[in-house]
């Protein structure tokens, strides 16, 4: 069983996130347009469950599953859409989880929606201090239960969403 558990802010996972992106770019090559370095992690001073994210923008999801076999070779199986539509996601490191890739095609308004909460909680840290309170409640109150882990965050990461994506439209005018 995976234990949840949401450690402080590591400053080795920026270089953890480069090495892996690395590796996947020199499989994926033409196909990929762009990865990024997502969630809690990406996040300077937020404490996280010690899991890199890793998202991937590609140009075909088709040409990314004839990948599977070599991305299996550095550490990552593949679980398919594993519940978002149009999504590839694959996990390293089985129960002692270290690194998640989640790619879409381009276009895919999960990518922006990704980057935006990532940039926002840099953007605002005492938004990203209170995130960091929800996970360390959520933690310690789940029970190791990965899918009451996530629900006890959803409310705050869907109203703190929802104002990212405020905030980046307004930034952009």
């Amino acid at each position: 069983m995976r234990k949840i558990e949401v450690l402080p802010y590591n400053p080795s996972w920026a270089s953890q996130f480069k090495n892996d992106a690395a590796l996947i770019t020199s499989i994926l090559s033409s196909n990929l347009i762009a990865i990024d370095h997502i969630g809690s992690t990406a996040v300077p001073n937020l404490a996280a469950k010690p899991v890199i994210d890793i998202l991937l923008e590609v140009n075909s999801l088709d040409v990314l599953d004839t990948c599977n076999e070599a991305l299996q070779h550095i550490g990552y199986k593949a679980k398919g859409e594993n519940g978002i539509t149009g999504r590839r996601y694959y996990q390293k490191g089985g129960d002692n989880r270290s690194h998640h890739i989640h790619a879409f095609v381009k276009g895919d308004e999960q990518l922006f929606k990704h980057r935006v909460f990532r940039d926002y909680l840099i953007a605002f840290p005492s938004i990203a201090n209170d995130y960091a309170k929800v996970k360390l409640n959520a933690a310690t109150n789940c029970n190791n239960n990965s899918a009451l882990y996530c629900e006890m965050k959803n409310d705050f990461i869907a109203e703190h969403l929802a104002n990212a994506v405020k905030w980046a439209n307004q930034i952009k005018c």
